[in-house]
């Protein structure tokens, strides 16, 4: 949620009063979380009206840096800070180790002050002499550093200066000083008009920072300004005023490297760059779930008062024990479509995590919406799971848990945090946009447990009558605008009044029974209930339940973070920790299951596993492998930069790295064009030797494959034209071209159909000595016996489904449909050998790209989908 507006003017008018200049306040608003964090640390010490610029800067470390782990405790150090008890950075730091280590514990407040050096006093006199001591201590190293001269030229300086010896002393070692600078090349030292200069010049940095870290070992809580007076003092005292030449950098003189001996050839170490930790395991940024005692989130009200939800040790420690301190996740997924490529990624974080840490992971469906779920969705996703290579710890469903999460509801209306509501689904919409309470959100606990029981036992009509959690409607976050934990599912039966009385005479029997309904049946649950609870509901409880170590979600979800941990709180629940990652979202397609449902009900594509959608049975039909899935779905990684779109070309290069270690070559013609070779004798054939991979050694032969040659072959009709040019390498009239794995061959004559344009046959001549080296290359395929023609297959060519990258942000999207996404050739011509080739198999059409045996295959007739082109742009503009 972005500042705008009369809101951004308040806050930055905030930021100005506790003293942040202009520039830090702006920045700092454009900061959503540090904003939110430094707003709620102003209004905790009760500064809104301003304060000096200490304290403010002391607040924004506070905003910035303070342990998440210990927010129930930073009041408490605010206290400290607004009274001047804590008055440096020091102690500042120390506040935040001290409250790291104690989180949400209890702490003494004695032993808070004595971590943190309150009350402690350093004198000045004290503070003096532990600088002239540190300062004597250290002198000969200063001097070494400061003129760079050998150790008996220091010692003498040094001497000099700090104890006043005879002059005679000092004559000798002036003498010694211009000496060392006459014979300088043979001494190699230079003193004298170094001593003279008077200048910080070429005085370490670093050294500066030595001595005060020595003086704060000493005072840890001694005003750092007044420390730096006396050093800066104490160095005028030794060096003189500070000149021009202190602030000039020394010259870092290049030495010269020999130049290594003329090698025949030169040999280049090629260290390749370090991969990060990251890269080699994203699973890294997660925490161990011993460390779950952290708070998760701060959840802000209406009221000004701040929920801060952690675990207590005793509740970690017993979901450690239950768990014996492994990662649990869930992959969560409603079973109310077919998956997409975005929960191949979800996959990939939840099952992904709980495989690198030795954990477990439930594979548990998120059955709470009985209306839209079908026992085939169900089946599809256990089995689509298994085929991206995932083992589930155990199935679950969220229904299995239904007779708990009744009883926490009941709990909840106990406890004063849920009521019943019969607001309609308009009007509790109209209340929550004005922030409006609703009518019955005040009504005795008593009477909703009734009226909730009733909704349990089928005697409240759908649509009357829903469960909702008692929140904050004040607050600036939608989701804790009383969610509705519960709603009706079930049909009314309207009963014949005349026959009902004929069967039913008396009237009570009648008015019981005109009254019935008939629970809406569940594919898992069958027809036992007729209340349903919602996913903002039952989604975090069932996490509990089930002890998840690492809840894993994406980033659309983090607005619920709130409602998630203020259930968990209230009802005394262990809480999982929740990290949200960017969404998958890729090119030239919708992820939506409402837009993926629709184009598949309303029949523009052919079900949900048509080779054009990114569903994962869309794209397994496509030919694509789990393992290139996988692969991209590591590639993009674990981030949380929302709103990115990741190319298709991105995807369709991780599919051709795949499938061209594992798809064996072929020939086929898709379009053919009829070729006779006159110096050929009819009738006669050759079996040649094709190779189903490139890189096929001579001597291995299962790594060829038989194809026949004869006087009548087939070319694809793209590679002839009437006339030739220099940048064309395929035939021509009177043009050479290499058939691939046979002979040369050149067009020696053209027959045209009527119309003097429609090529119908060509006729050439081939060179069996193959002296002959034309540039191109063409795939072919020949008639295996004289006068049959080739084997004929049906190739379906599938392109992008939409013409717009990003399809879903058009207001009429379904005209951006791509009218070519399909393109049938009913009748191309294979080599005998594709005859055997069975559903599923993926196989390299030489120069048109990567094919799979789709499901509509016949004994009669082959079909192949292309699963992607060999052309690959995204690997040549940067991977």
């Amino acid at each position: 949620m972005v500042v705008k507006g009369e809101e951004s003017d308040k806050i930055l008018e905030l930021f100005l009063k506790i003293g942040l200049d202009e520039r830090t306040a702006r920045n700092t608003i454009a900061n959503n979380k540090v904003t939110a964090n430094l707003t709620a640390v102003i209004h905790e010490a009760a500064l809104a009206n301003g304060c000096d610029r200490a304290i403010g800067n002391f607040l924004y470390t506070v905003a910035t840096k303070y342990p998440a782990n210990a927010l129930v405790h930073r009041p408490t150090l605010l206290e400290y800070v607004v009274s001047s008890k804590i008055k440096t950075p020091a102690q500042l730091e120390a506040a935040f180790s001290f409250l790291s280590n104690v989180a949400s514990e209890e702490f003494k407040r004695n032993e808070f002050e004595e971590a943190c050096g309150v009350g402690v006093k350093v004198s000045l006199e004290e503070l003096t002499q532990t600088v002239n001591e540190i300062f004597e201590e250290n002198m000969a190293v200063i001097l070494e550093r400061r003129y760079r001269t050998n150790g008996i030229e220091c010692a003498c300086i040094r001497m000099c200066k700090l104890y006043a010896l005879s002059w005679t002393f000092v004559l000798i070692s002036l003498l010694w000083c211009m000496l060392s600078e006459i014979f300088a090349p043979f001494l190699s030292c230079t003193c004298i008009s170094v001593y003279f200069s008077n200048s910080f010049h070429n005085l370490p940095a670093n050294l500066v920072g030595e001595l005060f870290g020595s003086i704060r070992k000493k005072h840890p809580w001694a005003d750092p300004k007044i420390a730096k007076q006396l050093v800066d003092a104490k160095m005028y005292e030794l060096l003189g005023e500070r000149t021009a030449a202190d602030d000039e950098k020394p010259s870092k003189k290049k030495e010269k490297k020999e130049k290594p001996a003329k090698v025949e050839k030169a040999v280049v170490d090629e260290t390749p760059a370090q991969p990060s930790e990251e890269e080699l395991n994203p699973f890294s940024i997660f925490p161990a779930p011993e460390d779950n005692i952290k708070v998760h989130t701060e959840v802000f009200f209406g009221n000004g008062s701040v929920l801060r939800c952690c675990n207590t040790r005793e509740r970690l420690d017993n979901h450690l024990k239950v768990t014996g301190g492994r990662v649990f996740t869930r992959f969560p997924p409603e079973p109310n479509g077919y998956l997409h490529i975005g929960h191949a990624k979800a996959m990939f974080v939840d099952f992904g995590l709980a495989k690198e840490r030795g954990g477990c992971c439930y594979l548990r469906y998120d059955d709470t919406n009985p209306e839209a779920e079908k026992k085939e969705y169900i089946n599809h996703i256990e089995e689509i799971v298994q085929w991206m290579g995932w083992e589930p710890f155990k199935i679950t469903y969220t229904s299995d848990y239904f007779p708990e999460l009744y009883e926490l509801a009941v709990e909840l209306i106990r406890r004063g945090h849920a009521y019943v509501d019969h607001q309609t689904s308009e009007e509790i919409k109209e209340y929550r946009e004005k922030k409006m309470n609703s009518p019955w959100r005040d009504r005795p606990i008593a009477e909703s447990l009734k009226l909730f029981d009733d909704m349990k036992r089928g005697l409240i009509e759908e649509g009357k009558a829903t469960l909702r959690m008692k929140q904050d409607m004040q607050s600036d976050n939608f989701n804790m605008y009383d969610l509705i934990a519960y709603r009706i599912k079930a049909s009314m039966y309207l009963i014949d009044v005349q026959l009902m009385m004929s069967l039913f005479p008396s009237a009570i029997i009648f008015d019981i029974l005109f009254l019935y309904f008939q629970f809406t049946p569940h594919p898992h649950a069958g027809d036992k209930w007729c209340i349903y609870p919602s996913y903002d509901y039952s989604h975090c409880i069932v996490d509990s339940l089930e002890n998840i170590t690492h809840s894993l979600c994406t980033l659309e979800f983090e607005t619920r973070r709130a409602s998630y941990y203020w259930l968990l709180h209230v009802l005394d629940l262990y809480q999982p920790y929740v990290w949200e990652y960017s969404r998958l979202n890729v090119t030239n397609t919708v992820m939506s299951k409402r837009k993926l449902n629709y184009i598949v009900t309303n029949k523009y594509v052919d079900g949900w596993d048509d080779p054009r959608l990114m569903t994962l049975a869309g794209l397994r039909r496509r030919g694509v492998t789990s393992t290139a899935i996988n692969s991209f779905v590591r590639g993009i990684g674990i981030t949380r930069s929302d709103c990115s779109m990741i190319r298709l070309d991105r995807l369709e290069y991780h599919i051709r790295e795949e499938l061209n270690k594992t798809a064996p070559r072929v020939l086929v013609v898709l379009h053919p064009l009829k070729v006779v070779i006159t110096n050929l004798e009819s009738g006669s054939f050759l079996d040649l030797d094709a190779k189903k991979w490139p890189d096929a050694r001579t001597d291995d032969t299962s790594a060829f494959y038989k194809v026949p040659f004869s006087n009548v072959v087939y070319i694809e009709r793209s590679d002839f034209r009437m006339k030739d040019s220099k940048d064309y390498y395929g035939l021509a009239p009177g043009k050479s071209a290499l058939l691939r794995y046979a002979f040369p061959i050149k067009c020696t004559d053209v027959i045209l159909a009527d119309d003097k344009e429609t090529v119908l046959e060509i006729r050439a001549e081939y060179d069996p000595s193959k002296k002959s080296k034309p540039k191109g290359v063409l795939h072919w395929v020949a008639e295996p016996s004289p006068g049959s023609d080739p084997l004929k297959i049906e190739v379906r060519l599938f392109d992008k489904l939409f013409n717009s990258e990003n399809p879903a942000e058009l207001d009429n999207w379904l005209t951006d449909l791509n009218p070519n996404s399909k393109v049938v050739v009913p009748t191309a011509y294979a080599v005998p050998s594709l005859g055997k080739a069975a559903v599923g198999d993926t196989f390299q059409f030489e120069r048109l790209g990567y094919f799979t045996v789709d499901k509509d295959s016949t004994a009669e007739k082959l079909v192949f989908n292309r699963t992607v082109t060999l052309k690959d742009t995204y690997s040549k503009g940067g991977k």
